[in-house]
């Protein structure tokens, strides 16, 4: 029997509370996941519940993998049968038994971005869109947070209709989805969607996994989006046994879609809800519990609670305000040096800031200063071109109906299969209304083929070949094979770079996980196999055996913890970012932007240093910020050694900001002095919305939006070459250019 007297009172609760719905509000450290095991556990051992009977669910693979390591430790006989998994991976297991009742093959492939982004320029090109107009991931962002709010294409096109730019969207979307269908595929959205789907058209299929799940755990709750809840409602709606847990004080994925209402609003839709606070801190000191309440507590949005601790009160938080970028990196790399002198390791140092272009300054002085270290969220490893081409082969062995992999490899390497050949064999799997890679089975039946058959039908019989040995070659057998007889790896090896070899330890990376892979799984198969490497998560890669600094966004270190933590560039407009700032509604995005430094704090142990730089240059121009209003917000009380680099002299400082911040300035002003600044603001405008424009800077762009102010139009332009900006029309000067 598991011990309830190591869990303090309100954990207790959490886990005794076991029928009808429970919203666990877990304060940041305050030990969710033992309190979610234990209550598996309590189920199981006290309630007598079968554990099949149990459904546990978390947004990221490490985050399932650690519970999934305590609840089999906890539970021990039974625990696998228990269901412990991500959103998407559960949704994969429903979906790969019943999404033929949707009208897919059960060997459907799910796409990533940059599938997503191949098949996106196609339909594109297809519909004759504009691409400099409507930007490819502008496209994306207009699909995805349809789908995260459950929009269908269908759905879309009618909410739209009058506005000629959305309606282009419109279209976009729904040939997307066509093309999607087409290739038995699904991007990540889809693997949601189409399970909410499945339900609501399938009630014999809902019926069974609501007796299957009848008691439903969800971790993180306050970062489900439209789509994530319904999943949850459907599936919790006969037993109602539903406990979610989560803390809308860490709420920072609104830009994803997490919709900050549904844990807000949890009692409303179930009106039995127990609440139960967790405030009990295990993780930090007193001193940063009281800084991140002293923060938090600014927001008007949330749920009233404050972090308390039996910890020590610890040292006090540190703010640094340095002369410029350089200058905050130097100081950290200086702090950091000295804090190892002193027994510390490595791993026990995070540096956060908001947005990744801050890390180069660190990366410069860490590699002088000889630290090793680790960017999380950078490139990711199943994005390299090469572990793409041996995966599309993958794909390809195992579901020949994915079109965009056959597409990625049939000449790669090159075998003299040249674009004309390529789009002979499309248009005939157009007509004939089959898959790229049938139209390569028949291709001796299209016409003009010539001798590009020679070339292709070895390809195929390759691929014929691997499926009919797919059950006795392992995978790493298969890929070794891949590489062997296409010529791939003989081709890098031919090239003698440095690179190439970089590409050929990338693959060598790729086999030991497909070994590690069929060590593990107790029937290991191709197909999932690929679903296990498309669900991997950048945080996922952070080994916990790395001995270096990592340097991260505040959004890549939510879940983490380090003894030492420092957050770097702590200026308003840096953090919260001039987009929170200067938004149609500013008050719920510095809400967001207020969550994120409540994250970054409560990310430290021991010791948190806050640091800023009076000039910091970005994209080229020096920018003089105030201290971010966060730093403000922290109790004066807790701030030790606020050391400030004198004053720069006067005479040095440029004018404060761009003619743009100062016309911003004056248009949210309610009281204007018009000797300080004058704005004349036009009758009106002679373009509008759509409309195509010219920038004596910006050159040429689509504008977005149009909002009038009091005292000026303030206009949304998309450019061409300069991307999204915001400026007032006394200022931009923009010229409608006329269409021919």
């Amino acid at each position: 029997m598991h011990d309830l007297e190591l869990l303090n009172k309100e954990q207790q609760e959490a886990v005794l509370h076991t029928e009808g719905p429970l919203l666990i509000l877990a304060g940041a450290g305050s030990g969710k996941t033992r309190v979610l095991t234990y209550r598996i556990a309590h189920l199981i051992e006290e309630c007598e519940v079968y554990p099949w009977n149990i459904l546990a669910i978390t947004f990221t693979n490490k985050a399932a993998g650690e519970m999934r390591e305590r609840v089999d430790r906890i539970v021990g006989q039974g625990a696998e049968s228990i269901w412990v998994s991500t959103f998407h991976s559960t949704c994969v297991r429903i979906l790969h038994r019943h999404i033929d009742r949707l009208g897919y093959d059960q060997k459907f492939t799910i796409y990533d971005t940059e599938d997503q982004k191949t098949v996106l320029k196609d339909v594109c090109r297809r519909l004759q869109i504009d691409t400099k107009l409507y930007k490819e991931r502008t496209l994306l962002n207009v699909i995805s947070h349809a789908k995260n709010e459950y929009i269908s294409p269908v759905e879309y096109q009618s909410s739209v209709r009058g506005d000629f730019r959305q309606e282009k969207m419109a279209e976009v979307y729904l040939e997307y989805q066509k093309e999607l269908k087409k290739n038995n595929a699904l991007d990540f959205d889809d693997l949601l969607v189409k399970t909410v789907e499945l339900f609501e058209s399938c009630p014999d299929v809902l019926e069974r996994y609501q007796d299957r799940f009848r008691y439903i755990m969800v971790d993180e709750y306050q970062d489900t989006n439209t789509v994530q809840f319904k999943l949850v409602s459907i599936l919790a709606g006969k037993y109602q046994n539903l406990c979610v847990v989560g803390d809308d004080d860490q709420s920072i994925y609104r830009f994803r879609g997490a919709n900050i209402e549904n844990i807000l609003n949890f009692e409303k839709v179930f009106p039995n809800t127990r609440v139960i606070k967790l405030e009990q801190n295990y993780r930090s000191t007193q001193n940063i519990l009281d800084a991140a309440n002293g923060v938090i507590q600014n927001n008007i949005s949330r749920k009233e609670k404050a972090l308390w601790t039996d910890n020590e009160r610890g040292e006090p938080v540190v703010f640094k305000l340095l002369q410029s970028a350089y200058e905050e990196a130097e100081y950290v790399t200086g702090d950091i040096r000295k804090k190892l002198n002193s027994g510390a390791a490595y791993r026990d140092f995070a540096v956060l800031y908001r947005t990744n272009y801050q890390s180069r300054t660190f990366e410069e002085k860490f590699l002088m200063a000889n630290i090793p270290y680790k960017i999380v969220g950078g490139v990711n490893f199943y994005s390299r071109k090469e572990i793409k081409d041996i995966l599309a082969y993958l794909k390809t062995i195992d579901n020949g109906k994915d079109d965009l992999a056959i597409h990625r490899i049939i000449n790669v390497p090159k075998r003299g299969i040249g674009a004309v050949t390529i789009n002979k064999v499309q248009a005939f799997a157009e007509s004939r209304e089959i898959s790229f890679f049938e139209a390569l089975e028949s291709v001796g039946e299209i016409p003009g083929i010539g001798k590009a058959l020679l070339k292709i039908q070895p390809f195929v019989n390759l691929i014929h070949e691997w499926r009919l040995r797919l059950g006795e070659l392992t995978l790493e057998k298969l890929i070794n094979e891949i590489l062997e007889r296409t010529g791939y790896a003989g081709d890098l090896e031919a090239e003698g770079t440095d690179e190439a070899q970089a590409r050929l330890d990338n693959i060598g990376e790729l086999i030991s996980k497909a070994v590690t892979y069929e060590k593990e799984a107790e029937h290991p198969v191709l197909g999932e196999f690929l679903e296990e490497v498309a669900l991997v998560a950048d945080i996922d890669s952070v080994a916990d055996s790395d001995d270096r600094v990592l340097l991260m966004t505040l959004h890549s270190a939510k879940g983490l913890e380090f003894p030492y933590v420092y957050l770097a560039g702590m200026e308003d407009g840096i953090f919260p970012s001039y987009m929170s700032i200067a938004a149609d509604d500013p008050l719920e995005e510095i809400e967001e932007e207020r969550r994120l430094c409540y994250v970054g704090i409560t990310r430290a142990m021991k010791e948190l240093t806050m640091t800023a730089a009076r000039i910091r240059m970005i994209r080229g121009e020096n920018h003089y910020n105030n201290v971010s209003r966060f730093v403000r917000e922290v109790p004066k009380e807790l701030l030790g050694n606020r050391t400030y680099v004198p004053d720069a002299p006067k005479a040095q400082e440029p004018p404060r900001s761009s003619a743009y911040a100062r016309a911003k300035e004056a248009f949210r002003t309610k009281t204007f002095d018009p000797k300080q600044f004058k704005v004349v603001k036009a009758d009106r405008l002679d373009y509008g919305v759509g409309d195509r424009v010219s920038h004596i800077k910006f050159g040429e762009g689509t504008v977005l939006d149009v909002t009038e102010g009091g005292r000026d139009y303030e206009v949304k332009v998309e450019f061409d070459r300069a991307g999204v900006k915001k400026m007032f029309a006394s200022f931009a000067k923009l010229k409608k250019i006329e269409s021919l």
